[in-house]
């Protein structure tokens, strides 16, 4: 063991050898240094234990023989190989002292290692009588070695070589001769012992790490020289190269790092390299086992767009692995070889069709393990839900049954469905396995307004659009009332029939009756009531009634019964109205003739068809069931005009109370009618008032004859 290395594993594995008891070799010093001595001079031998101070006794051996000495030191005159051991040390290795009767001796140093540098010095019994001292090896002259005391051998080497020198000796004062000196084997010891290459773990496997150790020993009298340590594997160096480390940590051996190692050590000072015998080391594979399949996200719940990771490990095993994956009712989804335990897939932007069963395998030449079959689910955000109305009609009536339904087109089930009215909750109701729901509601009249719906699944909410609905209210029966009041009507007056539904959705016709005949109709456009007006020239007697219908239903009020008679209040009064009316008439008949000539020339150019339907600038025979009213909008070539609202006024004329009159039109002048007034009254600003006459009355005969008939039909049409 190499136990002066300064290395602290070094100093811990001597210290290791001493606590197990492994006992250090002893070593013999000589004093003088030199192992030839002639006979009759001493030699100083020391036993030594450079690894422990307190050696005790010690035990000297010449050859075989024991010596009966126990001291350190010994005083030696005989030629042998002598041995010394401590107590606590073992035998040293033999020391060889020559003591020479000769005359002429060769003499080298103890201990000489290899590598070192040394003096041989050629030495006479009588050196003041020597001369001419020649050095030689192996039979061959030393360069530079001629008369000189001694000769330096640099670096050498345990290669058996034999040196000798011859001298020339004087003797009888005038005469010399030359005398050879007995061959000398230089006893070199070793400076260190080759190394030892050790493996930790001996047998390693696949995956796992070694240790390789290069170990040796330097002599204690060389404890300071600096070693290179080198590692191979098939004449291939490893690591870094050689390093003072007398170890190499491999952290991964794999079964091709199998082969024939060794190391060598190096003194690079003396140029002295040492190599380790070959050692096999076989790296072990172990089969994969226990194989799983993991994901990333844990637990395989991803929803759509997210990235899904499949993790195959193996609890054991080594070399190369390779892996796979597989989906069920698909081919192979990818394969890794490595030195690994686990391998990753990855699976950008999962879709829905990605969703299944997974399952991973893995080999390394043993046949593949497989890992047990995993989910992966994958839910997809719902899309924006389509809110559909479905009503019994076109359009939806109070007591009406309506289907609100949501519908989102796509999304992961189960989802919730919740319905609004204004923004205003409703209700909810869920989908377990998709698709829509539905929400049924009878109609009342606070359902009008702006519907919508949303839909979640977890992964967030969607609304719908806005569905619009107007819910219709059927009229309700009309209230029919007479203004002023009967009681406070008298013959004479103009009196005002006021019809009204007090529910119901606008816009609202609102039809009058006298004796179930129709008297005149009045719209509401954005509901509430209308007035029929009447003059009484004579009196009010019979029944009276209206109906309102809104396109769900007519409904007809009450029938109101009145009897007003009397006398009128002031016959001046009528008098002067029906001057008034007289004077306006001679201004109307010419009007009234352009009129007539107008309504003429439209029959003569085909105004009235052959079947007798009037055209759009006729006006219908007026009724009794009906008033003539005609839609300006329907000719391109007519003016413009603005309708009001019917006022029938009976007995214009005082003179003649039988006959009654109504308005039928009353015609004014808009910017349209301005601007084609070409062919009509350009100067005329005032409204055109038309009258017709309706019927005779016959204050004495309170009877309906057919007399009184044809007279229902005789009209004429009165500015």
């Amino acid at each position: 063991m190499h136990c002066s290395h300064p290395g602290w594993v070094l100093m811990f594995l001597c210290l290791l050898l001493l606590i197990l008891g492994v006992p250090s070799k002893a070593v013999i010093l000589l004093d003088p240094p030199w192992s030839a001595a002639f006979k009759g001079e001493t030699v100083t031998l020391t036993c030594m234990n450079f690894h422990s101070p307190a050696q005790g006794d010690t035990t000297w051996y010449h050859g075989k023989d024991l010596l009966k000495v126990t001291s350190r030191n010994i005083r030696m005159e005989e030629s042998g190989y002598y041995q010394c051991k401590t107590q606590r040390s073992s035998f040293s290795d033999p020391v060889l002292v020559e003591f020479s009767s000769d005359q002429l001796i060769l003499q080298a140093p103890h201990p000489v290692f290899e590598g070192d540098t040394i003096s041989l010095k050629c030495r006479g019994k009588e050196e003041k009588k020597t001369s001419d001292k020649i050095y030689y090896k192996n039979g061959k002259k030393l360069k530079n070695s001629y008369n000189t005391d001694s000769v330096t051998l640099k670096s050498v080497s345990r290669d058996n070589s034999e040196y000798h020198c011859t001298a020339s000796i004087e003797f009888l004062s005038i005469f010399s001769r030359t005398i050879t000196s007995k061959p000398l084997k230089i006893q070199v010891q070793e400076l260190f012992l080759p190394p030892v290459l050790t493996a930790t773990p001996s047998q390693p496997t696949e995956g796992g790490p070694v240790t390789l150790t290069c170990e040796t020993q330097l002599p204690p009298q060389k404890s300071n020289v600096q070693l290179q340590f080198c590692f191979f594997r098939d004449g291939q160096i490893l690591g870094s190269g050689c390093s003072s480390s007398l170890e190499l940590q491999i952290p991964t051996m794999w079964r091709k790092d199998s082969g024939s190692y060794w190391c060598m050590a190096e003194a690079m000072a003396y140029r002295i390299s040492k190599n380790s015998s070959r050692s096999q080391i076989h790296v072990q594979r172990i089969p994969v086992s226990e194989v799983i399949l993991e994901t990333k996200p844990p637990g395989g719940q991803l929803i759509e767009g997210e990235n899904l990771v499949l993790i195959c490990s193996v609890a054991k095993g080594t070399g190369t692995i390779t892996f796979s994956w597989h989906k069920e009712g698909t081919r192979n989804l990818g394969r890794k070889t490595q030195h690994s335990l686990l391998a990753e897939l990855q699976i950008p932007t999962v879709k829905m069709h990605d969703a299944g069963r997974y399952y991973c395998a893995a080999d390394n030449n043993y046949g593949p393990i497989i890992s047990k079959w995993i989910r992966v689910t994958v839910r997809s955000p719902v899309s924006h839900p389509v809110l559909t109305l479905k009503a019994p009609r076109a359009q939806a009536v109070v007591g009406d049954m309506v289907e609100l339904h949501c519908k989102a087109l796509r999304g992961s089930p189960p989802i919730l469905y919740r319905f609004y009215h204004e923004d205003v909750i409703m209700g909810n109701s869920s989908a377990p396995s998709g698709g829509g729901v539905s929400f049924n509601f009878s109609l009342t009249v606070d359902h009008s307004g702006n519907y919508s719906c949303d839909a979640n699944n977890g992964l967030g909410s969607q609304h719908s659009h806005r569905v619009s609905l107007k819910v219709i209210v059927p009229v309700s029966h009309p209230v029919l009332t007479l203004r002023p009041p009967a009681a406070q009507t008298k013959v004479g007056d103009v009196v005002e029939l006021h019809c009204e539904a007090l529910g119901g959705s606008p816009p609202i016709m609102y039809q009058f009756y006298h004796e179930d005949i129709t008297l005149g109709n009045s719209l509401a456009p954005s509901g509430g009531g209308a007035s029929f007006k009447l003059f009484l020239p004579t009196e009010l007697v019979g029944n009276y009634s209206c109906d309102a219908d809104n396109g769900l239903g007519a409904q007809h009020s009450e029938v109101m019964a009145f009897n007003i008679t009397g006398t009128p209040r002031n016959r001046t009064t009528l008098v002067t109205a029906g001057i008034t009316v007289g004077l306006l008439s001679f201004l109307g008949f010419a009007i009234a003739a352009l009129l007539l000539y107008h309504f003429w020339t439209q029959r003569k150019s085909g105004g009235l068809s052959a079947a007798g339907t009037p055209s759009a600038n006729d006006c219908q025979e007026p009724s009794l069931s009906r008033s003539c009213i005609t839609n300006p909008q329907e000719s391109s070539h007519s003016e413009t005009l603005a309708l009001m609202e019917l006022q029938p006024v009976y007995n214009v004329n005082p003179e003649e109370s039988h006959v009654v009159y109504s308005q039928i039109r009353n015609m004014r002048h808009t910017k349209e009618n301005s601007a084609n007034s070409a062919r009509m009254h350009q100067k005329d600003k005032e409204p055109v008032v038309i009258y017709s006459e309706l019927k005779k009355v016959y204050v004495n005969d309170s009877s309906r004859g057919t007399d009184h008939e044809d007279a229902t039909g005789n009209y004429e049409n009165v500015p």
